[in-house]
């Protein structure tokens, strides 16, 4: 593949036509009492409306979430019309990867002749996990009761494994250093600070007013609630819970929403308050790594990308990812052979939390943005999810106007 041919040489993302909640710690905030389809579907409206967007130029809906949700059989029908404006849709998950995942679908809709603009809208919830109860004539207990959230991050079926495990395991792989850890994770919370004082945070993330079924207020969701500040000194005094992984190196669950679009270029033009900005998705790749190796299929999944578009770090004016644990990113720099203080710079999941559907849209969003404000460039994004997989997509931003 040569540098400058686009994976959907059709679709494009028009700049600020994207937005994204907060993400409030899980049981921190009134998300914790809604229906998160029903906001988020809302939510996108509000957003659009801020953003200058007519919901009228949707054509079709592409949402992404991976917690149950009460009448999530309705999916993208019902979001929709929460946003209040009926047009078709689906649902799809790929566990942390389907914030990015959801882009890529949409991209792919506008390619095919399908739809000319397609909304992606990603959300969770993981505060009060819902409970299952599934029938299993295979095993030794005729009915299974299953918390979708903690039992999923504690158990992979096919290894036995927690996610936290999986870090472990290939911290001892790569022989990290506790002490690069920690330095990493303190780095990271200095950089989403410096990002939020320099207003940053306020081109992407929009605060809303929750309210109850009856109409009453239930409480504002204008911060990342639960994100603190941390001392270095405090976190290398942290407990480890495996190797390499503490409180305060590991990511936590929250709860919020992420949106944007993807149409054609000529639909971007007319759509966005900036028609000089060109967005498009050059490449993406996915691997699956030996289990329980998560935190290193990003790196693998990123060397494939580049391999097969010819591109180089050196290329890239944007580098985001997908971090539950620190140990994540002090493997892809060992393994990229790259600057990890030169990833993450207004943010990352790490600090910010984990609603998993909405999580990779976010540091999209966030990457795209910074990309804008460096002039343009090659954006990449990855992440890790489920245990052994990585996923990468490579973006390209060009600013007309510079």
């Amino acid at each position: 593949m040569e540098k400058t041919t686009p994976m959907f040489a059709s679709a494009r993302i028009p700049y600020g036509t994207w937005g994204s909640s907060f993400f409030p710690a899980w049981q921190m905030s009134a998300l914790a009492e809604v229906n998160i389809g029903q906001f988020a579907g809302e939510a996108m409206n509000r957003i659009m409306g801020i953003r200058k967007v007519p919901i009228s130029v949707l054509e079709y809906l592409i949402i992404g979430s991976t917690v149950p949700w009460h009448w999530k059989f309705w999916t993208a029908q019902l979001v929709s019309s929460c946003m209040d404006h009926r047009i078709p849709g689906y649902h799809m998950e790929q566990a942390c990867a389907t914030g990015l995942q959801a882009v890529i679908l949409a991209a792919a809709e506008v390619q095919s002749g399908s739809n000319d603009v397609v909304g992606v809208l990603t959300f969770d919830r993981t505060s009060d996990s819902p409970v299952g109860v599934f029938p299993e004539r295979r095993a030794y207990e005729r009915t299974m009761a299953l918390s979708d959230v903690w039992d999923n991050f504690g158990f992979d079926p096919a290894t036995g494994n927690a996610m936290i495990t999986c870090a472990g395991i290939a911290a001892r792989k790569h022989k990290t250093d506790r002490k690069e850890v920690d330095e990493v994770a303190f780095y990271r919370y200095e950089q989403y600070f410096k990002a939020k004082a320099s207003g940053f945070l306020d081109r992407v993330l929009v605060p809303f007013d929750v309210l109850n079924i009856q109409g009453r207020f239930l409480g504002r969701i204008d911060s990342d609630a639960g994100v603190r500040q941390l001392t270095l000194d405090g976190l290398r005094a942290m407990h480890e819970l495996d190797t390499c992984v503490t409180a305060g190196t590991q990511t936590h669950a929250s709860d919020g929403m992420a949106t944007l679009l993807v149409t054609n270029k000529e639909r971007a033009r007319e759509i966005s308050p900036r028609p000089e900005i060109d967005i498009q998705i050059v490449a993406k790749t996915e691997v699956r790594t030996l289990p329980s190796l998560m935190p290193e299929a990003p790196a693998l999944a990123v060397k494939k990308l580049l391999d097969r578009t010819g591109l180089a770090m050196a290329d890239m004016a944007v580098v985001k990812n997908h971090n539950p644990f620190a140990v994540n990113d002090v493997i892809f720099a060992k393994l990229l052979e790259y600057d990890w203080r030169k990833m993450n710079t207004t943010g990352c999941p790490l600090v910010w939390g984990h609603p998993q559907g909405p999580t990779l849209a976010r540091v999209l969003i966030e990457a795209l943005e910074e990309a804008v404000s460096l002039g343009g460039g090659y954006v990449l994004i990855f992440g890790c999810a489920a245990g052994d997989v990585g996923i990468a997509a490579i973006f390209k931003v060009a600013d007309g106007g510079n």
